[in-house]
């Protein structure tokens, strides 16, 4: 074995920091006991040179220990900082008690004579410049070679934010690095915080609260715009990225406030603002105290559960520690990627991952049969608007039969909790897809109904794929004999879902447009995938049994207005860079979306952004007997004898 015996580069430099610091030590005395009597040397008497070299050889020995002891041989010099200032201090205070108590009283003992206070004072000062000096001037020199390097950035930077995110950012863009880029400099800091105006941050001024950014952009020939505020509420994040739209500046943002509080805040933290931070929605705030103590050591099923609703059901439901977590999809590769997730994050979780079809009736009650679930949400369904118009047949197996065949082996198998994910889209439904939702709704209705008459016996069992509903009698459930409660969530668009507008515009920007709008006045409710799945949790936890649960979702976002954000957000110029086409309304599809339908009527919960629809009455007998027809036609594959019974069933199809 070869043993590298060569001398390392820091340890040079340690050495030779010895060696300074002896010479310096010598030094700084000589010149303090020179200054002491009128910078003449022959004016020094006899007396206090002797004493000066009795004393100084060791005390320069004993400060150089006193350092190494410190560690102020081991630091990197190139990031001093105040903690290498602070030994410097802590040591020099301890050879300046050392030599003015303990070695001028000994002397004063042996001789009589002591040193001079001033030779005492100065010599300390002079100790203390050499010594910090050397160590911080290799800083110095980077600062002022990275100041070079700033001043000639070709990116001015305005700087949104005065408090220390914002410090933090100055500091790395400006003094650390040369900016995120190595080419960026802050110019000017906007903060709306009066008593900061008119002041500097390392000598950068705060001009003015946000009234003064465009007139910053115009003046310092801003091309970047850094939103360091931590704190800051999305709807004013909405107001504030609007009103830096307006200067065609790049914009980017702090991701959230845990950086700040973990400390790591730099300009490679920063983030591009997002479609999110436009749309500015102010979360919704629900106490999820009934929600923990609803999932907590229970076993809960998300059918669907690797589909976007479905995913974040599961990382929603995995904080609240169930007893067990059943994940059921049709798609494979969605279920691993979920299933890998939960188990890196809640390695102790008893996670279950199944593939199955919800219109597979034997499959779903085995799993209902195995695993006994507390709780199940029902997420699996078609969502695609236009491919559910081609298929309607489709969407009947799927939506309604699944739905039904998965509400029948809860109630079989004593589960609690029966929660469907609906859609505001089964609202005067003009698209089968909606309607299909509609149905489901129906269908939960008329199980709870059931439920709850104890006359769940009447509820056909539908346990094969064949063209006629195969019932078996053995296999119903006694009347009486159920306890589940149904409930139905009902929300609009969620931002960044599969088969959703975002993913679609963000493909067609980064291809180079033109981004395809349906219709230019087109309007849909937006809400973010975590609050969506909120409401889900929380209608859970406070249902009663048969209610529709609806968010209010605020206001409507015009999709042309989406569209136009979104390409700026890119970087780029609606209608110039990237060209916007309006390409007609797609089969099924309306202008404006409804969260209810009139007749249902509101009323308030706790909350007062989540509202609980008062159900349309309908005979449930009938009902059934057209789900019954659905079925048939459905697996007949008879496509428009099924559009026409879905019109039957429906009565608010407007398809």
């Amino acid at each position: 074995m070869t043993v590298n015996n060569k001398m390392k580069h820091w340890h040079k430099v340690a050495y030779l920091l010895v060696v300074y610091d002896f010479i310096t030590v010598v030094l700084s005395y000589f010149l303090a006991l020179w200054l002491r009597f009128d910078c003449q040397f022959s004016h020094i008497e006899k007396t206090y040179l002797d004493m000066y070299c009795k004393i100084i050889v060791p005390y320069a020995a004993f400060t150089v220990i006193i350092y190494l002891a410190f560690g102020l041989y081991r630091s990197i010099w190139r990031f001093a900082s105040f903690f290498e200032l602070k030994k410097l201090v802590i040591s020099n205070a301890i050879t300046l008690f050392v030599n003015a108590i303990i070695i001028n009283a000994i002397f004063y003992f042996i001789s009589g004579y002591r040193m001079p206070i001033s030779y005492i004072v100065f010599g300390i000062g002079f100790q203390f410049f050499f010594g910090t000096a050397v160590r911080f001037s290799y800083r110095f020199i980077l600062l002022l070679r990275d100041n070079r390097a700033v001043d000639a950035a070709d990116v001015n930077v305005l700087l949104i934010g005065a408090g220390s995110a914002g410090r933090m950012i100055l500091r790395d863009v400006n003094f650390v690095k040369g900016g995120a880029n190595g080419s960026a400099k802050v110019v000017c800091i906007i903060d709306d915080n009066p008593n900061k105006w008119g002041r500097y941050i390392d000598g950068v001024e705060v001009i003015g609260g946000r009234d003064k950014i465009l007139y910053a952009v115009e003046k310092f020939e801003i091309k970047e715009i850094y939103i360091a505020i931590a704190t800051l509420a999305p709807s004013e994040k909405r107001n504030l990225i609007n009103l830096c739209k307006e200067t065609n500046c790049r914009i980017k943002q702090l991701p959230n406030i845990y950086a700040e509080k973990a400390g790591i805040v730099s300009a490679g933290n920063l983030q591009n603002i997002t479609i999110e931070d436009v749309l500015g929605r102010d979360p919704i705030s629900l106490h999820q105290e009934d929600v923990a103590a609803q999932l907590k050591d229970k076993v809960v099923l998300v059918t669907g559960g690797g589909g976007s609703i479905g995913s974040e059901l599961c990382r929603q439901i995995a904080k609240y520690e169930p007893k067990q977590l059943i994940i059921f999809d049709v798609y494979e590769n969605n279920a691993y990627d979920i299933q890998l997730e939960l188990k890196r994050k809640y390695p102790m979780l008893d996670l279950v991952t199944l593939i199955g079809s919800v219109r597979d009736a034997r499959r779903i009650e085995s799993v209902f049969a195995t695993y006994k679930p507390n709780i199940c949400y029902h997420a699996a369904a078609h969502k695609h608007v236009p491919l559910m118009e081609d298929s309607p047949c489709e969407a009947i197996k799927n939506n309604a039969v699944g739905t039904y065949k998965t509400a029948y082996a809860a109630m079989k198998y004593g589960c609690d909790r029966f929660v469907l994910i609906s859609t505001d889209k089964a609202v005067n439904p003009t698209n089968v897809m909606g309607a299909t939702k509609r149905i489901c709704e129906m269908i939960i209705q008329t199980f709870d109904s059931m439920v709850r008459n104890h006359t769940e016996d009447k509820l056909p069992v539908l346990i094969t794929h064949q063209l006629d509903m195969d019932f078996d009698e053995s296999d119903r459930v006694p009347a009486g004999s159920a306890h589940t409660e149904y409930v139905a969530v009902r929300f609009g668009n969620v931002l960044g879902s599969n088969g959703s507008v975002v993913p679609l515009f963000k493909k067609q920007i980064a291809e180079g447009g033109p981004v395809t709008l349906t219709h230019k006045d087109i309007i849909r409710y937006f809400m973010t995938i975590p609050e969506a799945v909120s409401l889900v949790l929380k209608a859970g936890a406070n249902a009663s049994g048969g209610e529709i649960f609806v968010l209010d979702m605020g206001e409507p976002v015009k999709i042309l207005d989406l569209a136009r954000n979104m390409i700026e957000l890119a970087g780029l110029r609606p209608d110039v860079d990237i060209e916007i086409q309006e390409i007609g309304l797609r089969p099924g599809e309306k202008l404006y979306e409804e969260k209810l339908m009139s007749e249902e009527g509101l009323k308030e919960t706790e909350n007062h952004l989540i509202h609980v629809a008062k159900p349309l009455k309908f005979d449930s007998e009938e009902f059934i007997d057209d789900l019954s027809t659905l079925m048939s036609l459905a697996y007949s594959n008879q496509a428009p004898e099924v559009v026409q019974k879905i019109r039957e069933t429906v009565p608010t199809f407007q398809g």
